[in-house]
């Protein structure tokens, strides 16, 4: 039987992050995973990032994570969504290459010192002590004191198309049969989720005249603060949308539909329905956007974004045919939905380790997200926590106004969730504060704290510390009026009487920093990227000091601590749904316990009282 300090088991998205973190902490990591050809496999939609997705990505990168880095590797299309709007949902999605980002990840991974990659089904989990035994098909055995679970989809997963189903995990992939009756075993309570992926088609079999084009966008930032030069666009996507047609197909034939009749028992996700879904889900509408996005530079498969679907194969090729511009569309490989287990991640605590068992850790879809962005995001916080588990020293909690993986974190393992859970802007009341500009000045203390930020990551951080330090005292400038008059009337503003700083020009609604750079080149020395944050910074000044203060008044009850053997049924005046709710999730803060469901203002006032008593 071969030790080692940790065992990740699983190398999708959380796994590869799980596993790195710990090894770049000098823990000796097994990363085992049923085929060496899932590596960071994408094995939905061929992109990286998304609203609030984008955030995510950022904030691994700044923990000193991969997923950034890899993206900047391997994009191909870079757009930055909701540019429109305000900079607290503007988030980077890349279309990243699908061979090209499996192949640079597992290249990573195999170059890491202390990190194991070994092919390998885990069918048994054997607790001894404070070891975890993994014992695996082929009858090999690994020991060790922490072990990460991120296994994805992949636990008696079973792809469905119309009347056909398939014992396997995405993409054909073999599946693990036999992992969840050991979780059972150890008393863990499972879930049955679903998610899908649309068909894939060629490229040259697309009418691209019929099409709209979408090109990326340029001069935009990337997502790891390490990339040095800036993103390169090399391919477009195009948009089209169903029709009257595609509807009456789908109508005609819901009587075919898993998802609809039954044959599909796991819950699929709400924000990420198939069309079949929403056909029926949204009868007023009259079409659905469908984004035709390349899967690799090496291949012509063409993703169909929107149109995820469990109708059978026949029925997939007429609705896709019924699509301007795929009239003579050729399959490559069809659309299909797929079930899988998961746990219920309310038996999670905030670090992401199982509440019963010592050492052992959950990340990524088996917590009932979905997404790869969710799972790296989980997948470094376990790594670290794992770590600092071996190593004796306290783990690490990121709080709701640290960062959306705080948030996503305390969703999951708070109120738990009937759903595969997608991060989304509006799930963080401190948006404004969380932006993917200003993710490396939220975490890389933290990254580097935990072990995990490097000199080179570090060094880039205080420069740029530095800049906007810089940055600051230009923006003491003084501007006369007979220098600013033309400009302030150019832009639509009215003239000020006096001097005025370029702070508070940046004021100005109709004035911003580059517009300032452009007219009196004060901010030349600095990269668009400092511009572009601190123009930000000035310009939601006063929202930001609300939202510092609403977190200043919030902290309170996060710093209450509650016993981990609190009793809550020895409280009076506690309703009884809310001690049956505290008594399950068992809450490591008085504010964590006021996010639970069905936990009222009322019951945490009487809480509060107690466990001030208590300590």
């Amino acid at each position: 039987m071969e030790n080692f300090d940790a065992i990740v088991i699983g190398a999708g998205h959380a796994g590869c992050e799980a596993g790195l973190a710990l090894a770049r902490t000098g823990q000796k990591t097994l990363l085992l995973t049923l085929s060496l050809d899932a590596v960071a496999f994408l094995a939905c939609n061929p992109s990286i990032g998304g609203t609030a997705k984008g955030q995510l990505v950022s904030e691994i990168d700044a923990l000193g994570g991969e997923m950034g880095v890899n993206a900047d590797k391997t994009l191909i299309q870079l757009r930055m969504l909701n540019r429109g709007k305000g900079p607290a949902v503007q988030s980077l999605r890349a279309q990243v290459d699908k061979e090209d980002y499996h192949i640079q990840m597992k290249k990573t991974i195999e170059n890491t010192p202390n990190l194991y990659l070994r092919q390998g089904e885990s069918v048994e989990i054997i607790l001894d002590g404070e070891y975890k035994i993994v014992k695996t098909a082929v009858g090999l055995s690994y020991r060790a004191k922490a072990l990460v679970f991120a296994t994805g989809v992949y636990l008696k997963s079973r792809i469905i198309i119309g009347e056909y189903s398939n014992d396997v995990g995405p993409n054909g992939f073999m599946n693990s049969k036999r992992l969840s009756d050991s979780l059972k075993n150890l008393g863990i309570k499972l879930l049955r989720f679903k998610t899908g992926t649309p068909a894939r088609i060629h490229s040259r079999s697309i009418d691209y005249s019929k099409l709209e084009i979408q090109e990326g966008d340029e001069n935009l930032a990337s997502f790891s603060f390490l990339t040095k030069n800036r993103p390169e666009n090399k391919t477009f996507c195009h948009l089209t949308y169903t029709n009257k047609k595609t509807h009456d197909i789908i109508n005609a034939n819901l009587d075919r539909a898993p998802a609809l009749s039954g044959e599909i028992t796991g819950i699929g996700p709400r924000y990420c329905p198939s069309i079949e879904t929403k056909i029926v889900r949204f009868k007023d509408k009259d079409r659905h956007q469908l984004f035709l996005e390349p899967e690799a530079l090496s291949t012509e498969e063409v993703y169909i974004q929107g149109f995820s679907t469990s109708m059978p194969a026949d029925v997939q090729e007429e609705m896709i045919h019924s699509v301007s511009g795929l009239e003579n569309a050729e399959v490559m490989r069809d659309s299909y939905a797929i079930e899988y287990d998961c746990i219920e991640p309310t038996q999670l605590l905030p670090t992401l380790e199982l509440k019963s068992i010592k050492g052992l850790f959950f990340a990524g879809q088996i917590n009932g997200t979905s997404g790869y962005e969710e799972a790296a995001a989980q997948g470094i916080v376990a790594g670290i926590n794992a770590s600092l588990y071996l190593q004796g020293k306290e783990q690490l909690i990121l709080k709701r106004s640290d960062a959306y993986i705080g948030v996503l974190i305390d969703d999951i393992v708070t109120k738990g969730t009937n759903e595969p859970y997608r991060m989304m802007t509006s799930r963080a009341e401190y948006r404004l504060l969380l932006r993917q500009d200003n993710a490396d000045i939220r975490l890389t203390e933290i990254g580097r704290k935990v072990g995990l930020v490097t000199d080179e990551r570090y060094n880039l951080y205080l420069e740029k510390l530095d800049l906007m330090s810089k940055f600051e005292e230009a923006l003491k400038t003084k501007m006369k009026v007979n220098e600013i008059q033309d400009f302030f009337e150019k832009n639509g503003e009215s003239v000020p009487r006096e001097s005025i700083t370029v702070k508070d020009m940046l004021k100005r609604s109709n004035i911003d920093a580059f517009k300032i750079q452009d007219e009196f080149g004060i901010f030349n020395d600095f990269p668009y990227d400092i511009i572009e944050k601190m123009n930000i910074s000035v310009k939601y000044e006063g929202y930001l000091k609300q939202q510092q203060e609403d977190i200043e008044k919030a902290k309170k009850n996060e710093e209450i601590l509650i016993p981990e053997d609190f009793d809550y049924n020895s409280i009076k005046g506690l309703r009884i749904e809310a001690i049956q709710k505290l008594s399950e999730i068992r809450p490591i803060s008085l504010g964590q316990a006021s996010r639970i469901s069905g936990v009222s203002p009322a019951d945490i006032g009487v809480l509060s009282i107690y466990v001030k008593r208590f300590k």
